[in-house]
């Protein structure tokens, strides 16, 4: 499954006509250090489409995470404008904005985050659950789901009973069964061993052609050069690379 080959951008151009699924403009942030005000961000202009593939690459501490949070309104900005799907996130409470995420969003990081009681299916539903499916159309979801990242046969498995790579694709399968508009990924491959980390990316890359979007952050050039649109975050700035 170890392809070089990147999603093909000419299949996605009729998608930039369409209404972006995250938009964020001024974007700036500021923390307060010691005193003096930290510049994390100044002046983020970003449009994410339909089916975009996207990588964000820089140096450990340069903000990268700090925008993710942002788009996904688990922090509020010093300035400017997120919308997810047309919405203004700004605007929304903390309630309204968990809705947001529940409804638009998956989430991937380095960490699998999964509840060590439950089985695979289980942890893939638990968000559908949450979301207030039912817990059988829950589980026929997760199962599906968990076929499609290839682990049909370990879904009654818990974690602990898992490879770490087993792990990753079972978070995967959880940030894909809500059906988001866009998959937020920190770092997913960063705790794998090399084979493992690219199994998992060639899967990311496979789903992407769902049309569902990918904003990936990882300091694996190899894997953001894969991507169709590649971006560097430096001195609090997104610049777009070739």
């Amino acid at each position: 499954m170890n392809k070089e080959t990147r999603i093909d951008t000419n299949a996605m151009l009729e998608t930039k006509s369409q209404t972006p699924v995250i938009e964020c403009r001024d974007l700036q942030m500021s923390f307060d250090d010691a005193g003096d005000a930290l510049n994390v961000l100044q002046g983020i202009e970003f449009r994410v489409f339909p089916g975009d593939f996207i990588s964000i690459v820089g140096n450990s501490g340069c903000g990268k995470s700090t925008l993710l949070h942002l788009l996904a309104g688990l922090e509020s900005p010093s300035q400017g404008e997120v919308y997810v799907a047309g919405q203004l996130v700004n605007s929304l409470t903390k309630a309204q904005r968990a809705t947001m995420r529940r409804q638009s969003l998956g989430f991937v990081y380095q960490l699998h985050h999964l509840l060590p009681e439950f089985s695979a299916s289980e942890n893939v539903a638990m968000p559908l659950m949450l979301r207030g499916e039912t817990k059988a159309k829950s589980l026929e979801q997760a199962n599906h789901w968990l076929e499609r990242v290839g682990l049909s046969q370990r879904i009654k498995h818990r974690p602990s009973a898992l490879s770490g790579g087993e792990r990753q694709r079972v978070a995967i399968a959880r940030a894909l069964a809500g059906n988001p508009k866009c998959v937020l990924a920190d770092e997913p491959t960063g705790n794998l061993d090399e084979h493992s980390a690219a199994q998992v990316q060639d899967l990311l890359f496979s789903l992407a052609e769902t049309g569902t979007s990918f904003i990936v952050v990882t300091h694996d050039n190899r894997f953001a050069g894969r991507a169709m649109l590649r971006y560097k975050m430096s001195d609090g700035l997104l610049s777009e690379l070739d």
